[in-house]
């Protein structure tokens, strides 16, 4: 039998080479700086991406697929993305969509080609997508509607945008990944054709023209080549490289499938975990952790949210905020600051800092209530429910402030904001013990207070 010495590797000027404290500190100093929802979405994150973008040599996004929406606003120009990483603006920046992303090829030129005609440029340059990523077909969306009609009025109010589905495919093992389509054409058929048979079974309501699509997927093949690359691999050499690199989660954290208020959830992790999992990204790589969190809550679709007002209230926040969904166009749901909901969240996340959005929304309310502690039977609870019908029963004790009753739109610094505003954000800070970054007050990348 071959014995066994324990040997160290060749020591060069007295330190072991693949061991040096100096190449590990080269190797981890360079954090990547994530951006995530603290709340049900559509808290701003992508004006918070395009800010730091700007900042930035690299943004990615994680997880989620064109379920997503994120709006940012440039010189007056409002462009809306759904699959493509904010931070494409930039023309300095490259765009990353990595494997945890899935794709609806057909819905992603669609999204760069309306970006394209508002001013969009140069983003072929820009613009790398994973091999690892899943393509969401047509079918999944089919499927996705199908899905939500047979459960009558047990829907979940998804976007039927085949995320679901998809993320399926994938957890199923037969599902299809971008490297697939660029391979061998044959295998990509014939994983196609099986999948398309398999939900065809299932749902034999399904309208499918195989041959067509087929075809087209063969001209999407050669129009997205160029952008398909191992990410993993590229993310990990221009970090290497000192490159500056950020990431923006989609959807937020109490949509996520594992800790939000499921099953009223998307399919991914949103939170920080998605980062790791849809990236390749170890834990040791990551640095600050943004939370992005709007002055007031608002959800889109069904399930409990304990500060939602059904009132005069509700509705100024809605009409003030502009509250449609980006990607459905359905009205937001309002109510007030849930800092039970943002302090769960920031246990999950880790939350290294926040950016308060919206906060000129709130500029005409005489008094601001903030719900800041849960009570189910007459008794204080100290965790957030997992339980759907636990959380739809709780009483939500809240803490009112004055408001400031005046136009905070131009401010710009931290000392000229209100005094009220100031106490609102300080509110904030004190209850989750998080230094609020950054304040935004308009629609416009200029529109943000630097709070520091």
């Amino acid at each position: 039998m071959a014995s066994i010495t324990n040997s160290k590797p060749a020591e060069v000027n007295g330190e072991c080479p693949c061991y040096s404290s100096k190449r590990y500190k080269m190797e981890n100093n360079n954090k990547v700086t994530v951006v995530l929802g603290a709340q049900w979405g559509d808290e701003g994150k992508g004006k918070v991406v395009d800010l730091l973008a700007m900042n930035s040599d690299i943004v990615c996004r994680c997880q989620g697929g064109n379920n997503a929406g994120h709006t940012v606003v440039v010189d007056g120009k409002e462009f809306d993305f759904h699959l493509l990483p904010s931070g494409i603006i930039n023309t300095k920046c490259t765009s990353v969509i990595g494997n945890g992303v899935v794709i609806h090829l057909p819905g992603l030129f669609e999204e760069l080609k309306k970006n394209e005609l508002k001013g969009m440029k140069g983003w072929e340059k820009r613009l790398i997508i994973s091999d690892r990523a899943h393509i969401v077909f047509d079918f999944h969306q089919q499927v996705d509607g199908l899905q939500e009609a047979e459960k009558g009025k047990n829907s979940l109010g998804t976007t039927k945008k085949g995320i679901g589905p998809t993320y399926s495919s994938k957890a199923t093992r037969n599902g299809i990944r971008i490297g697939d389509l660029l391979g061998d054409y044959s295998i990509f058929e014939d994983k196609f054709r099986t999948l398309a048979a398999n939900y065809k079974r299932m749902f034999p309501s399904l309208e499918l023209d195989i041959e067509t699509e087929l075809a087209r997927y063969g001209d999407y093949a050669a129009k997205i080549r160029p952008m398909v690359r191992d990410t993993v691999l590229y993310l990990h050499t221009e970090i290497k490289n000192g490159k500056k690199v950020l990431v923006e989660g989609a959807n937020a954290a109490m949509l996520d499938i594992d800790f939000g208020t499921y099953p009223y959830v998307t399919s991914s992790n949103c939170s920080i975990g998605g980062v790791c999992t849809g990236l390749g990204l170890p834990p040791n790589l990551i640095g600050d952790v943004l939370g992005v969190v709007k002055a007031y809550t608002t959800r889109v679709g069904d399930g409990p949210f304990p500060t939602e007002l059904h009132d005069e209230t509700g509705e100024l926040l809605q009409s003030r905020g502009h509250e449609v969904g980006v990607t459905t166009r359905r009205v937001r749901r309002c109510g007030w600051l849930d800092l039970v909901v943002v302090r769960y969240t920031a246990t999950v996340n880790g939350y290294t800092s926040l950016c308060l959005t919206k906060l000129d929304i709130l500029d005409t309310l005489k008094e601001i209530k903030v719900g800041v502690a849960y009570k189910l039977n007459g008794k204080k609870i100290d965790y957030f429910p997992s339980s759907m019908a636990e959380l739809s029963n709780v009483e939500v004790e809240y803490m009112t402030l004055p408001g400031w009753a005046c136009s905070t739109e131009d401010v710009r610094e931290m000392s000229k904001l209100p005094e009220a505003a100031s106490n609102y954000v300080r509110t904030i800070e004190d209850f989750l013990q998080i230094p609020v970054k950054y304040i935004g007050v308009g629609q416009g990348r200029e529109s943000i207070i630097n709070a520091n």
